[in-house]
């Protein structure tokens, strides 16, 4: 009826189905790992941009005052 090889045959389908299926969870908890790791990077960046902008523009005041000062020193050393 049922020889040695349907045997083996049928315990070897047996344990590629048990590991493909532990293998599916797996690369399933990787994936979701690696979404929430992508989500986390995308909200650092969002705050980057945040911090960047709000260093950037006291500088840039600074700067315009600066050039003002320049501005109005050449001016009044043309002055006769």
């Amino acid at each position: 009826m049922i020889d040695s090889a349907q045997t083996i045959l049928f315990v070897v389908i047996v344990a590629l189905t048990i590991l493909l299926l532990v293998l599916g969870v797996q690369v399933f908890f990787i994936l979701r790992d690696l979404r929430k790791t992508v989500s986390k990077a995308n909200k650092v960046l969002d705050n980057t941009n945040v911090i960047t902008q709000s260093v950037s523009s006291p500088i840039s005041s600074l700067s315009s005052i600066a050039m003002g000062i320049k501005t109005g020193s050449s001016v009044i050393n043309r002055a006769p």
